[in-house]
């Protein structure tokens, strides 16, 4: 029932912070907002203090990815004492909306999350050379633009400046800021922009190829009261990050 308490302040902290942004309401609105900032603030700050009271692990928690959401989300309030707009960094708490998949056990969620996670982990290499063969590609491109293009077109005034309207065109973006007036440049752009189609198509089947070969684990969201880890199969008795007791009994 805290959980659920938990989920439902932090939805309306963040939607206070949204709402204090709004520059046309009247200032006695903008005083309840600041107050409900601070309600909310000491709130979540007395609920991490807690956790690291109530946690075997303290250094752990305070070092994991949740025990540094929990901390980042009460600082901006403080901060903005000394620092003005500050407390706009508070939509991080949003973040904290992560809890949902522990609270509620979605265990299916879980699982496949992990099973995405996992594909992209193991197509990092692969990506990787792909993106390098995409950088090679545009500073070329954007050098023999530059050289097309230059001396006649004040856009194309710099290599940089090339390569950021190669980069703009090859992702199918066309901001339009930039544009090739040759038949030269407009043939090269051209052949740019069907390359930009498959290089869109190449990240993705290797990613979803990866994810064919994936079978998603049998996991739960119990969590490591040692080590406050997740990810342990459904019959685990220990944790396979620490060695630690899972079970409290």
């Amino acid at each position: 029932m805290f959980d659920i308490f938990l989920l439902a302040a932090i939805l309306l902290s963040v939607l206070v912070v949204m709402l204090e942004s709004v520059k046309t309401f009247p200032d006695w609105v903008h005083n309840l907002l600041v107050v409900l900032e601070w309600v909310f603030t000491i709130i979540f700050s007395a609920e991490y203090l807690l956790r690291l009271y109530s946690v075997r692990n303290r250094a752990k928690y305070a070092a994991s990815f949740f025990g540094i959401i929990d901390l980042v989300s009460i600082l901006p309030t403080y901060l903005s004492l000394f620092m003005g707009g500050a407390q706009s960094l508070m939509i991080v708490r949003i973040l904290r909306l992560l809890r949902v998949f522990r609270i509620f056990k979605l265990t299916g969620l879980m699982d496949q999350g992990n099973h995405i996670v996992s594909a992209l982990r193991d197509s990092r290499h692969k990506i990787s050379i792909f993106l390098y063969a995409v950088i090679l590609s545009t500073i070329v491109f954007g050098s023999v633009m530059y050289f097309v293009e230059g001396g006649v077109n004040d856009g194309f005034d710099s290599i940089p400046r090339s390569i950021y309207w190669c980069i703009v065109t090859i992702t199918t973006v066309g901001y339009g800021d930039i544009s090739p007036i040759t038949p030269m440049g407009q043939f090269l752009a051209s052949m740019l922009m069907i390359i930009g189609y498959s290089i869109i198509a190449v990240p993705t089947g290797i990613i979803t190829s990866q994810m064919m070969k994936k079978t998603p684990e049998n996991i739960t969201t119990q969590v490591c009261p040692h080590c406050t880890r997740e990810g342990h199969e459904a019959d685990a008795e220990f944790c396979k990050f620490c060695g630690g007791h899972l079970r409290n009994d």
